[in-house]
């Protein structure tokens, strides 16, 4: 019985390990403000633009995929755990990209703000 109970245990925690994060659990990669330095306010809105539409498109994605994982496991472990061994589930190349897109906003709004974009910008529509 003990060894019955150590083994659910340890496959609860392998397949704990295995489900896909929640967006908002997933880290900003590290991007230089500096990548931007060239840029004009223009160029940096529309490359914000850019970033938010591809962030939200994968937000959703990967939140659909981590309440999979999270049923998935329910499932498995209530009813049959061997199918645990056969979640796909972990951060994928979708998590990947969404944490270098989050960095290369942070670089893009921090290089925005040194810029004195906002100022600029309040500027051309106060005229």
């Amino acid at each position: 019985m003990k060894t019955k109970s150590t083994l659910i245990a340890a496959l609860a925690i392998l397949g704990l390990s295995g489900c896909a994060s929640h967006s908002k659990d997933i880290q900003a990669t590290y991007v230089s403000p500096t990548e931007y330095a060239g840029f004009t306010c223009e160029q940096m809105q529309g490359e914000m633009r850019e970033i938010s539409r591809r962030v939200g498109i994968l937000t959703g994605q990967i939140d659909e995929e981590a309440d999979a994982d999270t049923w998935q496991m329910g499932v498995g472990l209530v009813l049959f755990w061997p199918a645990l061994l056969f979640l796909e589930g972990g951060d994928g190349a979708q998590a990947s990209e969404y944490a270098l897109l989050k960095g290369k906003y942070e670089a893009v709004e921090t290089q925005y703000k040194r810029s004195n974009c906002e100022a600029s910008q309040g500027a051309d529509s106060a005229s």
